[in-house]
């Protein structure tokens, strides 16, 4: 549930905060009421789950701003695939985790 709350806070200030994802996972990290590992690992989770409408909104929206599609035959389409499906949720798994740790931490000295 934690994960959860976390991955909507995520998606909700992705617009407004360039590093939403590490925000996310460190309220999932927060609410979790464990030790760094267990914040990390819900911070994780969060950023998976914020993973997905980010990688949606990727691919919709930079695919019509570059005019790039997987059909479109472009030598650039294969290099926009491999950002959407594997740096982008990375990123937000990566950033999740270190927001959950931080919030594991900040939890445990306040």
């Amino acid at each position: 549930m934690n994960a959860l709350i976390g991955a909507v806070v995520a998606i909700v200030a992705g617009p407004l905060l360039p590093f939403a994802a590490i925000v996310g996972g460190a309220v999932a990290g927060y609410l979790e009421r464990g030790d760094l590992e267990a914040g990390a690992r819900v911070g994780a989770f969060a950023g998976a789950i914020a993973a997905i409408p980010a990688v949606l909104g990727v691919f919709v929206f930079g695919g019509f701003l570059f005019g790039i599609t997987p059909l479109s035959g472009f030598a650039v389409a294969p290099i926009f695939l491999l950002l959407v499906l594997v740096v982008v949720p990375v990123y937000y798994l990566v950033a999740g985790g270190v927001g959950g740790a931080i919030g594991s931490y900040l939890r445990a000295e306040l």
